[in-house]
């Protein structure tokens, strides 16, 4: 039972990883960390 449950949860997190990358590679999310790593770096 435990290796079923360790199986599920590795892929409950790829799962949220692969939605995080998709989230943090849009343009608009992109456009908005650059703009604070510009206001940070001046």
């Amino acid at each position: 039972m435990n290796t079923a449950e360790y199986a599920v949860g590795t892929l409950a997190a790829v799962a949220f990883a692969g939605i995080l990358l998709k989230v943090l590679t849009s343009g608009s999310v992109q456009a908005a960390l650059t703009a604070v790593i510009d206001r940070a770096l001046k």
